[in-house]
């Protein structure tokens, strides 16, 4: 196994100097994956999948978290984070939620016209070239100069992404020093130790240590992605310099880069399958808080799902990457899972109740 020199473990741990996973290929297993047990829309097992014992049913009081989202100012995240905005205010206030404060941390460098619509915090992109086209890359920059320069009140943060809408109120998930994360079925640190012991070193533990999550959605106490952001950031930017490793993770190589930063801060995450629902691959919202609609939903007029072909009727986030969909959408035909037509139903309502949605 190849070892990361002390030099290099320094630098990825300590360094705190700057230096969506949206195109992620879908496989058609998806529902035989281990990160989904479902029949007939039901979930087969506990949703929580891995909690310590000593934390389960401890949870006795409120612990609000601030959401954070990081963003750019391009009109396709634009639209996507009026929508996400929308529905965190409808949500934010009914039983069961613990959702605080928001904000939306903009890494372009420089304000937009959605300042006065959404509370926002513009931090700096890296410096030209350092993405190599691979923007994610900035996420974890802005994390970090969001955390130095911004005090909020709340003791944990939801990290969240444009193309998330809320479903239902969001309770807080964590338990104190244990966050809460989805599992990824395509985030296997497992079948890839060769690459991942470049940056989690054997004296570390087993490879199974590093969780097969992103880092969204994850709600975690500040204090501790005050440690992992500037970890993250630097694995982050190690990971892309390596040829290898850029070619086996390609855009959810900052996915692994949060897993590994966290492993290397000794911090395991709770995984919940209930956090989040993927349409068109999950069927159903019941007892999930986030629908993530980052893949296309494409079906024929019988309500059959056409995907790797443009359907008869589809929705897909991608169809609009210079503004905002049109109001009033239509409805899926008949026979299209109750998720997607919940999507599309939720997209429409926010559409027709933001002003100046054209604006986008």
């Amino acid at each position: 196994m190849a070892r990361a020199s002390p030099l290099l473990l320094i630098f990825l741990v300590l360094g705190s100097s700057f230096a969506t996973y949206n195109m992620v290929t879908m496989i058609i297993h998806y529902g035989s994956s281990e990160s989904v047990a479902i029949a007939d829309g039901a979930l087969l097992l506990d949703p929580i999948t891995e909690m310590p014992a000593h934390v389960k049913n401890r949870k006795t009081s409120k612990a609000p978290f601030h959401v954070a989202l990081t963003a750019t100012d391009a009109p396709y995240n634009k639209w996507q984070c009026r929508i996400m905005y929308y529905w965190y205010k409808k949500q934010k206030n009914l039983p069961g939620s613990e959702m605080g404060g928001f904000t939306r941390i903009l890494h372009s460098g420089k304000p937009d016209n959605l300042m006065d619509e959404i509370p926002t915090v513009v931090v700096d992109p890296l410096p030209a070239g350092v993405d190599r086209g691979y923007v994610v890359l900035n996420r974890p920059w802005a994390f970090v100069q969001w955390l130095e320069r911004t005090t909020i009140e709340e003791e944990y943060v939801l990290m969240a992404e444009p193309d998330h809408v809320f479903v239902r109120p969001l309770p807080n998930l964590a338990h104190g020093g244990h966050p809460a994360a989805f599992p990824f079925f395509y985030i296997r640190p497992d079948q890839n130790e060769k690459v991942i012991r470049k940056f989690y070193p054997e004296e570390y533990g087993p490879v199974t240590n590093v969780d097969p999550i992103g880092n969204s959605p994850v709600i975690i106490r500040k204090d501790l992605i005050a440690k992992i952001a500037p970890t993250w950031m630097n694995v982050s930017l190690k990971m892309k310099e390596d040829p290898e490793t850029d070619k086996a993770f390609g855009w959810v190589l900052e996915m692994y880069a949060y897993a590994v930063a966290s492993a290397l801060h000794g911090v395991r995450h709770i995984l919940r399958k209930d956090f989040m629902l993927q349409p068109p691959w999950d069927l159903e919202t019941t007892n999930k808080y986030i629908i993530h609609y980052t893949y296309g939903c494409d079906y024929n007029l019988k309500g059959e799902l056409t995907y790797g072909k443009i359907g008869e009727w589809r929705f897909d986030k991608r169809s609009h990457l210079r503004g905002p969909p049109p109001r009033n959408l239509p409805l899926p035909p008949p026979g299209v899972p109750e998720s997607v037509v919940t999507l599309v139903k939720m997209v429409n309502e926010a559409s027709a109740n933001i002003p100046n949605w054209d604006t986008s």
